[in-house]
């Protein structure tokens, strides 16, 4: 079995045993080594998450507070009764999915409602949740954020007078730094952000939405210096709904005739199972793979990172109409 060399990331270094006993997902090497004799000659751009509404180019507290406070409620956007997606019009735009979340949001703050301050989400109630959250349906799983807010703003309030913006220049500015740095802290402070599974007693961690948070402040900020990350290159893929299904149409993973046909009748899998820590652990080794062949067909000074190669697999994919798995989560 082929296995990427160590980028100093828990998460990777987590995923041995998932892979090794998989039994229905598959990671078929031969074809990451196709897939990368093409894609090496990309772009592969460092993503952009350029924040509408000039929120980045305002005070730089507010664009980590609102960020943090986005990814921490980043999760299912579609009915998983009727698979409608929560979208919204706003500032002449129309929007969909976390973009019209973060419209929402931003629309609020327009309005005077303090939703960057912990003191505030740690006490807000369902109605006024909704409320913000006013859009074609109701926000999918509207309690479960409610209760993530609660938590959140209750941490926040407590120990970073309300901001997340304090937590944040309270860390090591790196994600792994002997339990100081941003991601150690992220998922040992807020319950909402350790998205770890067990595995027959072994522990995998995927920690989607904490790397997720910081790569949007990594990538939003640090062009302008107004945000510092001393190791991005230990950043694994997002493991979400997206791109696990881009691996699976390139035909880099494949799924046992039992998973497919769950996945394809729209069953719920449940958060925990071992289809969902399956799906979850070959997307993160996979694109592990595909970066390191990636790089083997690059100059020195054009390598990439594997947030890189997520970006060109969920941005090419993310509106595809091929079913993806549904779980119901708050951890993506």
């Amino acid at each position: 079995m082929h296995w990427p060399k160590p980028i100093g990331s828990p998460v990777l270094e987590s995923l041995p045993y998932a892979i090794e006993s998989s039994r229905d997902v598959h990671t078929h090497y031969d074809k990451i080594v196709e897939v990368a004799s093409w894609m090496a000659y990309e772009e592969l751009p460092m993503p952009e998450f350029a924040l509408p509404f000039g929120i980045s180019q305002g005070d730089p507290n507010d664009a980590i507070d609102l960020i943090l406070v986005s990814d921490s409620i980043d999760t299912a956007f579609t009915n998983f009764d009727t698979h409608v997606k929560f979208q919204v019009d706003y500032a002449g735009q129309h929007w969909s999915d976390s973009d019209a979340e973060f419209a929402c949001l931003k629309r609020a703050m327009d309005q005077g409602v303090p939703i960057l301050d912990g003191n505030y989400l740690a006490k807000v109630t369902r109605d006024e949740l909704n409320k913000i959250f006013q859009a074609n349906i109701e926000m999918p799983m509207l309690d479960e954020k409610l209760a993530v807010l609660h938590q959140v703003g209750e941490v926040l309030a407590d120990k970073y007078d309300g901001h997340f913006h304090n937590f944040v220049r309270s860390c090591s500015p790196k994600l792994y730094d002997n339990g100081n740095g941003l991601i150690d802290r992220l998922v040992k402070e807020f319950p909402r952000f350790n998205d770890v599974s067990l595995l027959d007693g072994h522990e995998i961690k995927f920690y989607k939405l904490p790397q997720l948070g910081i790569w949007m402040l990594y990538a939003t900020m640090h062009p302008s210096g107004k945000f510092r990350l001393d190791d991005p290159e230990k950043m694994t893929a997002f493991a979400d709904y997206i791109v696990p299904v881009a691996l699976r149409l390139m035909g880099i993973t494949s799924y046992s005739k039992e998973l497919e046909h769950a996945i394809n009748s729209y069953q719920l899998i449940p958060r925990d199972s071992r289809w969902e820590i399956e799906i979850r652990a070959h997307c993160i080794y996979a694109t592990a793979l595909l970066r390191e062949e990636v790089n083997k067909l690059r100059a020195p000074d054009a390598q990439v990172i594997i947030p890189q190669i997520d970006a060109r697999l969920w941005t090419h994919y993310h509106t595809t109409t091929w079913p993806h798995h549904l779980t119901k989560t708050i951890m993506y």
